[in-house]
């Protein structure tokens, strides 16, 4: 079989389905794994205890799946016109959702679009073995994506490229074809600090090293239960993830607005009244993060969340009186952190 041709096939019917860049990797990530097996050692996961029970599946590409040899890796970009995130993180009274976040839930997009690849590839091939991720299993998306030639992984952990700076998804076909495998693109960081420096909590403690029990998108989505004291101020208005580090990138300048439908903004998300929130019912916190990832943390951890950026907002009747209609809520979490904004608004 001409592989070189697939390869090159498999670029153009990965790009019809929505993709905007393909590339594709082996599956030697020694050094990778000894990077994280050191972060791991360290703590810096937090309680994501499903990292370490993972093992040497998540580095050794061919131990979750028998018989990998390659790995074609495909980007996505995601940001969609909306509010301007700078104006929303400047206005405490409404609330910040990661521009990831704010359509349809990517694992079920790229999913679908990388099965549909994947049965393409099979097709063409005969028979082959394969099975796509989406952030979904143990897979290296941000190493196999750089060795795949995608970008580089810059200062704060995420995966950058030059002509699309960071704003997109990644996703992963493991197969057993010899595919020929595609050049790393060299680093383009150099001096700049910018994404270390503006961190709120200070999570990139090192240039490419990040401490994830200090990262507001740990601490507002992986994370249950109480969040540390010493984070709440700074999460500010920052109810679901957080974007501070790609903001201020200087390669984000030449990202491109996604034309992807299922990207769009849903519910008015991109610029949310926190007091509105906060009065959802569970009902409607399902009804309107439906197809959403948002929906993935609960409706507890949201109305935590929400608690936390309340207490960060200006005070006004609105908001101690929202505050204080949650006051006895079911869930000892919401209490503690409804209590704790309470406080902070006299």
């Amino acid at each position: 079989m001409d592989f070189d041709a697939l390869a090159h096939a498999i670029k153009h019917w990965g790009r019809e389905l929505g993709f905007q860049q393909l590339g594709i990797a082996g599956v030697d990530l020694a050094q990778d794994e000894q990077r994280l097996e050191a972060w791991l050692a360290e703590g810096r996961h937090g309680t994501m205890e499903y990292m370490r029970r993972h093992g040497t599946r998540r580095t050794r590409p061919a131990e979750l799946v028998p018989g990998t040899v390659r790995v074609i890796s495909a980007r996505m970009d995601y940001r969609a016109p909306g509010a301007n995130p700078d104006e929303v993180l400047r206005e405490p009274e409404l609330g910040y959702v990661s521009r990831y976040a704010l359509g349809r839930d990517y694992h079920k997009v790229l999913r679908t679009r990388l099965a549909r690849l994947a049965d393409r590839v099979a097709e063409a091939a005969g028979t082959a073995g394969y099975r796509a991720f989406t952030d979904s299993a143990p897979v290296m998306e941000k190493a196999l994506a750089r060795d795949a030639g995608l970008g580089w992984i810059g200062k704060h952990t995420n995966l950058l490229d030059r002509h699309a700076g960071s704003w997109f998804f990644l996703g992963e076909i493991y197969t057993d074809l010899p595919l020929p495998i595609d050049a790393p693109v060299t680093a383009h960081c150099g001096s700049c600090t910018a994404c270390i420096d503006v961190c709120p909590t200070q999570a990139i403690v090192a240039p490419y090293e990040l401490d994830a029990r200090r990262c507001i998108s740990y601490l507002t989505i992986e994370h249950a239960g109480s969040i540390p004291h010493e984070f709440r101020t700074a999460l500010g208005n920052r109810i679901y993830g957080c974007d501070d580090c790609q903001l201020v990138c200087p390669w984000n300048r030449h990202a491109k607005l996604s034309a992807e439908p299922d990207f769009r903004v849903r519910h008015g998300l991109d610029a949310p009244h926190l007091v509105e929130l906060f009065a959802w019912s569970e009902a409607e916190f399902l009804e309107k993060t439906e197809g959403s990832s948002i929906r993935r943390i609960g409706y507890e951890r949201w109305l935590r969340n929400v608690a936390v950026a309340l207490g960060n907002a200006p005070r006004s009747e609105a908001v101690v009186n929202a505050l204080r209609a949650r006051i006895d809520d079911p869930s000892e979490v919401v209490r503690e952190h409804v209590q704790w904004a309470l406080g902070e608004r006299g």
